[in-house]
């Protein structure tokens, strides 16, 4: 009898103890995330207008290549070399500087996104800790949850909270 209350008091010991878990729908989060919306609007934005501007210094150098030909039969040779040789070197420090400012651009991107992931990380860890889970899991492509009851998805929930703070 000793052990049976023994074994009951243990087995309400462990009931007590379990543990709380649910999960999230990362690509889900980020893909609905307003603010991660917003980053990658205005970078497109950036790079449209990078894209506008690099075409338009192409066209420009392109006329200039054209015209250079037309000039460049009426030149010695000499001449002719010396200034296609200034052409090609004025071409390729533009076409350097333009690559530089869009790695720029790629890296002021990713460095962004890697701050909005750090936020929604951090935002799942307080409402995690906020309301006594023991383990929220990711999910969605790539993600650890093959399988979650839909009334442990906080997908909506972490959502809403980062959604609402964004806006505010």
């Amino acid at each position: 009898m000793k052990k049976l209350v023994v074994l009951a008091i243990a087995i309400s010991a462990m009931a007590c103890q379990q543990n709380k878990i649910a999960f999230v729908d990362s690509v889900r989060i980020m893909d609905e995330y307003q603010e991660k919306i917003d980053v990658e609007a205005r970078f497109k934005t950036k790079a449209d207008a990078m894209t506008k501007k690099r075409d338009s210094i192409s066209q420009a150098f392109q006329m200039e290549l054209q015209q250079f030909q037309a000039k460049a039969q009426k030149m010695s040779q000499k001449n002719a070399q010396e200034e296609y040789s200034q052409l090609q070197q004025r071409g390729q420090f533009v076409g350097q500087q333009l690559q530089q400012e869009e790695q720029q651009l790629q890296q002021n991107s990713q460095a962004e996104m890697d701050t909005l992931v750090k936020k929604v990380k951090k935002e799942i860890r307080e409402y995690g800790k906020a309301n006594g889970y023991t383990y929220i899991l990711g999910g969605g492509d790539g993600g650890s949850v093959l399988y979650g009851e839909e009334a442990k998805d906080l997908t909506d929930v972490i959502l809403t909270i980062l959604n609402d703070k964004y806006e505010n």
